[in-house]
């Protein structure tokens, strides 16, 4: 679903603001809306309808990942190891945002999911945690993106050769291959 979600159009403008004004380079993936964000972000942000996501998260340029929760986005995230802007919108993405927040500690939360729809998360608030986020000299940051880096160091071990996935996938292949039930 996260191909098809999306917000207002006030809250992508004060998204838009907001990292413009946090001083920190991104790139963005807006489809449908690129050319008036290329206008809105200048020089500040890349912005492009579609990039190869998994590729771009494992970038050593990258520094964090804001992400409205997406399992599949979160699982690349994880996989990259990087840290996490939680920005959840609906269904099963608060939980997502929790695991990620609480769970995991490896990211901040931009909102709650709980939080009506329609509420728009300011500019302002926007700036003050990208900044905090991307702040490599900050205890908090710190701490996120050596869990972040723990977390896929396990990721990758367990997609291995041999790895807890690895076994299971094969476990499960061969069982359906042969009939038996479980």
């Amino acid at each position: 679903m996260g191909s098809f979600l999306s917000v207002s159009s006030a809250q992508m403008d004060e998204i838009a603001a907001g990292l413009c004004d946090s001083g920190v380079r991104f790139i963005w993936v807006a489809r449908g809306e690129t050319s008036r964000l290329k206008e809105v972000c200048g020089d500040m942000g890349l912005v492009v309808p579609w990039c190869d996501q998994l590729r771009v998260l494992c970038h050593s340029s990258v520094g964090g990942f804001l992400t409205h929760c997406g399992w599949n986005s979160v699982t690349e995230g994880v996989f990259a190891g990087v840290a996490f802007l939680a920005f959840p919108l609906l269904m099963d993405q608060g939980m997502v945002s929790n695991l990620i927040v609480e769970d995991w500690k490896v990211g901040l939360r931009v909102k709650k999911a709980e939080v009506k729809i329609d509420h728009l998360v300011t500019r302002e608030e926007i700036a003050g945690l990208v900044k905090k986020f991307m702040d490599l000299e900050d205890e908090q940051g710190k701490e996120m993106r050596r869990r972040a880096r723990e977390l896929k160091k396990i990721c990758r071990g367990a997609i291995a050769e041999g790895g807890s996935s690895d076994t299971n996938i094969n476990a499960f292949i061969s069982s359906i291959s042969q009939g038996h039930e479980h």
